[in-house]
Order: structure tokens, then sequence, then C-alpha cells
């Protein structure tokens, strides 16, 4: 099979401009739960988009754990790869795509910390096997092979039981979105994509471009 012959003719919905509302939170909330409702695979997953020191980019899968209109938020290791791009240039993208809906969402925007107070609570509401792992791994650290680091994981786990702290390396980011856009396939490529804009007083516009 040839990779050129692969491709998919998109003939689920249309996008036009007088069907979005004039708030992107609020469309990305409209979208997000026709995703949950349609049981789109991973709908919580995005793609995180940094860049390095060296202006080399770098995109990994993480999953939403909750927007509103303060951003688009996620936890992690700040001393992981991800982390360390961010420290350097707190800019990032977002990308959203759920095949079952024929549908993309690419955000842009800034990145600030998450409050101690706020990945406290989280950390406790995670499973107990998730909070183990983060107090164990180095995330984005090479180790030799696997059983070092179950040894770690075990070492957590003696020392803790069910209560592993949380590590102070460990906690959430906040996108703050300045640009989103909302794409919709459509049959012969010719796909529907309407941009909302932050404009410096603090109004968002909205257009539509090219595919």
């Amino acid at each position: 099979m040839s990779l050129a012959n692969l491709r998919k003719d998109y003939q689920l919905a249309s996008l036009s401009e007088t069907d979005v509302t004039s708030d992107p939170i609020e469309q990305f909330s409209i979208w997000f739960k026709q995703a949950l409702e349609a049981d789109a695979a991973e709908a919580n997953a995005m793609s995180l988009a940094t860049v390095n020191a060296a202006g080399r980019p770098s995109s990994r899968i993480v999953l939403i754990k909750e927007f509103d209109q303060r951003g688009f938020s996620w936890f992690t290791n700040y001393d992981s790869s991800k982390g360390q791009d961010l420290a350097l240039n707190p800019q990032a993208a977002l990308l959203f795509f759920w095949s079952a809906l024929e549908r993309q969402v690419r955000i842009e925007g800034h990145i600030e910390k998450i409050s101690v107070e706020e990945n406290d609570k989280y950390f406790q509401s995670r499973p107990l096997g998730s909070r183990q792992s983060a107090c164990a791994s180095q995330q984005s650290q090479p180790i030799a092979n696997r059983s070092l680091l179950e040894e770690k994981l075990n070492t957590v786990v003696n020392e803790f039981s069910d209560h592993p702290p949380r590590p102070e390396h460990w906690g959430g980011y906040r996108l703050v979105p300045d640009r989103l856009e909302f794409w919709q396939g459509r049959s012969s490529r010719l796909h529907d994509r309407i941009v909302y804009t932050l404009e410096p007083d603090g109004n968002w516009v909205i257009g539509r471009l090219q595919p």
C-alpha cells in the first residue's frame, strides 16, 4: 500500500462563523463535551509543543486536567524536558485531535505555574500508584534499565507506604491562550478553520483561515 494513497474524505459536519460562540473557551467546552459524548478516543489527550534554549521544538501527549476562563491546565514534573523548556521559554502550543468528529483544536499562549494549593489538592486526588511513581521517577533523566526504576519505586513504597508526599518538583502548568483555532474537516480538503485572536484590549476577534 502506498502512503501517498492513504487519505480520508471528511464529510461529517461543517463550521461557519455563525456556528461558534463569541467566547473561545465556551466554544471549546461545547466541542469537548461533544467529543466525550461521541466516545472519542482519549478525548482529554492533547499534544503539548515546547521549544528549548537552542530553538529546537519538541512535542508529547499530556492529559488536560482542567480548563476555564483562566486557561488550560495539566500536571507534570517541573524538572522534565518540557519543564526545562518552559522555564526558559514560557510559550507553548496545545493540539486536540478528535478523529471521531473530524475535528482539531489548536491553542497557543503563555505559560504560568499553578499554585501550591492547587498542586497539593490535585496530587492527593490521584491514584496511589500514580503518586508513588511521581516520587520515584526523575522524569526525562536516563536510567540503565527497568529494574532500577522498579527498585526506586519499591523504596518509595517502603518509606511512605500509602502516604507519599507531593515532590516539590511536581506540579501543574496553565496555558493562558491568546489564539485558538477550531478546525472542521471537509470534503476535498476544503476544510473549515475558524480562529480566535486575543486583542490588546482583551476582546476576542473571530476570523476564517483558508485551508
